[in-house]
């Protein structure tokens, strides 16, 4: 295919990228014919369809044990246990209702502790998990299509909303705690959870306390202590793949952008800091994993094609919004 000249910043992709990205592991491939090339549905779904049996997911499909669980166990070693390899399975895009993500699923809700819907997977637990919760949550709803309504994921969900805090948003203390202030990480894994429940068709109603988690993330500029107003880590500039149980930017814009959300100038900031990492000639580079065990030593290309899929779907959903120029300025939003 013949190539276009690089593209100015802010604008989409080349052709020379895409077909970079075209050319990558078949998850890859299906999110960038989907989110960057408007390919027709047919053509997106047969891509998909290839993640279960080639590349990556098929990789890990096969890593299966024979009683259902990845890893040897449920929540532990990371990053390689039953729930981070179906949280990776996801991040892929493995179809969803794939029988080896089902079996996995009800592994991790059958060997799960609960204390009032909540759940924890520690071996003497005393009490829940509100992030454990929203990952369970998260793969039951997007790869196990809420298990034929399983009332334990309804369960889950209640109580995740019973946990919200004041200022809307969620960590993994008690919301009895007094003062306690919600956290960037809880609060991203609760929102993509809360989202994948009411997109399966879930019962109870969860659009409020979305609207409420959001406005925490906004109001803390994605990433931005609340009490000084400065960047609360730079960790949460740095956007690794897969981000695991993490919080960065990236994964925060990413969220709104597949929720589709109204653009909000409160945004910009963490905008301009992914378009700041863009590098010659049009494309991102990736960050070292978190420590612990993987199932793939990520190539630094691989990650630099995960990253600039990301950076660029997002950038060019901000940009068919209305924003025009640098990033941080935004023209015929409402």
């Amino acid at each position: 295919m013949a190539t276009d000249p690089e593209p100015a910043e802010g604008s989409v992709p080349s052709a020379r990228i895409v077909d970079w990205l075209l050319a990558g592991d078949p998850s890859i491939r299906f999110q960038t014919l989907r989110d960057l090339c408007d390919a027709p549905d047919f053509e997106v779904a047969k891509a998909q369809a290839e993640i279960a049996g080639n590349g990556w997911g098929a990789l890990l499909l096969q890593a299966q044990d024979p009683d259902g669980t990845w890893g040897g166990g449920l929540y532990n070693p990371k990053w390689t246990s039953t729930m981070f390899t179906l949280l990776l399975l996801h991040w892929l895009g493995l179809p969803p209702g794939h029988p080896q993500a089902v079996s996995g699923c009800l592994r991790l809700l059958d060997g799960a502790e609960y204390f009032d819907g909540g759940i924890c997977f520690d071996r003497h637990p005393k009490r829940a998990e509100n992030c454990v919760t929203a990952m369970t949550v998260l793969v039951g709803c997007e790869l196990g299509q809420r298990l034929d309504g399983d009332s334990r994921i309804d369960d889950a969900v209640a109580w995740l909303l019973a946990e919200a805090l004041n200022d809307g948003g969620w960590n993994c203390e008690p919301h009895t705690s007094l003062g306690k202030h919600a956290s960037f990480h809880t609060t991203i894994s609760t929102l993509e959870a809360l989202a994948a429940y009411r997109h399966s068709g879930g019962p109870l109603p969860v659009a409020a306390a979305e609207v409420r988690g959001r406005e925490f993330l906004l109001a803390h500029s994605l990433y931005c202590s609340h009490r000084t107003g400065s960047v609360a880590s730079p960790a949460l500039a740095q956007f690794r793949f897969p981000p695991q149980w993490h919080f960065d930017i990236l994964r925060g814009l990413e969220y709104f952008r597949a929720e589709n959300c109204p653009l909000d100038d409160r945004m910009s900031r963490a905008v301009d800091a992914v378009a700041s990492n863009r590098r010659s000639p049009g494309n991102w580079g990736g960050y070292r994993p978190y420590p612990g065990r993987l199932w793939f030593r990520w190539s630094r290309e691989d990650i630099s094609r995960w990253a600039t899929l990301r950076c660029a779907r997002m950038l060019r959903w901000w940009e068919s919004s209305g924003n025009v120029g640098d990033f941080g300025t935004r023209s015929g939003v409402g």
